[in-house]
């Protein structure tokens, strides 16, 4: 293998499945320092790679216009990679990694894939042994010769987008990309006034601009930057299994996940700093449903106000 390697990293999304990929990319510049990488990712998850010391070039998919997706593929395929590894899995980061042209494509095993077609694509495979996602990121980067490990979680410092408390709060980030992963509104409302009057933490919530409804009195709707910033600001964190709480545990910011139907061995905040709250009964389903789990249900406030109080989160 050359010395200097042309290496595209390809995790088009979400938030914190990119979280999740950073270690192993800082691994694969940690192993191949002289390489030139690059990072094919989907437009809205750029800010997520602002500054990114392991990163020496980002092409963003921009899949809402046809110039976007154009110049893409112009500079996939006009790239010159020596190997391509797509941490992703799906046909369509599969397809976005042939588009590089290279001799070698590194992925998971079909076995372990959620659109199994995906395989058909890679050259070398790896079957996972770790449970978490971070760790299988690791498995996949070695398989390609980065067998040195970094694991780091390089994140932007943020920016402030207004609205926040000028003192210590408590901040909640409710939305997920399934319903069946959230917790009930009227569950976060709850535990709002629990931690005003126990912890003396006001509750603020956070969820993207533009959304068709509002979370109540206390959301301050941002983008990323503003997101990042609030997690640093925040005194605690809590949220289920999404983006926002995967980028406080990468923060190593403290709080509280909540877990329903997926498994936080697997899909868990990395890192120690969250404590992950979840039903002994509730089933890892995976169900992509339009309703809030039962299993999320059963996580009471009051249990996460005590899981706060035990972290030490107050004012």
């Amino acid at each position: 293998m050359s010395p200097s390697p042309r290496i595209l990293v390809v995790r088009l999304g979400a938030m914190g499945d990119i979280v999740h990929a950073l270690p192993a990319v800082a691994t694969l510049k940690h192993n191949f320092p002289q390489s030139q990488l690059s990072w094919v990712v989907e437009s809205r998850w750029t800010p997520l790679l602002q500054g990114n010391p392991f990163v020496d070039q980002v092409i963003p998919v921009d899949r809402r216009s046809v110039s976007g997706l154009v110049e893409a593929v112009r500079r996939l395929r006009n790239g010159r990679f020596d190997f391509v590894i797509d941490f992703q899995g799906l046909i369509k980061s599969a397809l976005a990694a042939s588009l590089a042209r290279a001799d070698r494509i590194f992925g998971f095993d079909p076995s372990q894939l959620r659109e199994r077609l995906a395989g058909l694509f890679y050259s070398s495979v790896t079957w996972a042994r770790a449970a978490h996602v971070v760790d299988r990121n690791l498995e996949l980067a070695a398989r390609a010769g980065a067998s040195r490990v970094l694991r780091t979680f390089p994140i932007p410092p943020g920016a402030d987008e207004g609205g926040l408390p000028d003192g210590p709060f408590l901040l909640a980030c409710p939305l997920a990309g399934w319903r069946a992963k959230q917790w009930p509104l009227e569950s976060y409302h709850r535990l709002g006034r629990l931690s005003e009057r126990e912890l003396g933490l006001p509750l603020v919530l956070n969820g993207p601009p533009g959304e068709h409804y509002q979370l109540g009195p206390h959301y301050i709707p941002s983008g990323i930057p503003g997101l990042i910033h609030a997690l640093r600001r925040a005194a605690a964190v809590v949220g289920v299994d999404s983006g926002p709480i995967h980028l406080a545990a990468a923060l190593a910011r403290p709080g509280v996940a909540i877990y329903g139907p997926t498994d936080p061995a697997r899909n868990g905040p990395y890192g120690g700093t969250i404590t992950v709250l979840r039903s002994r009964s509730a089933p890892a389903t995976y169900k992509r449903g339009g309703e809030i789990d039962e299993s999320m249900r059963r996580i009471a406030p009051e249990q996460v106000l005590e899981a706060l109080n035990a972290a030490g989160c107050h004012a």
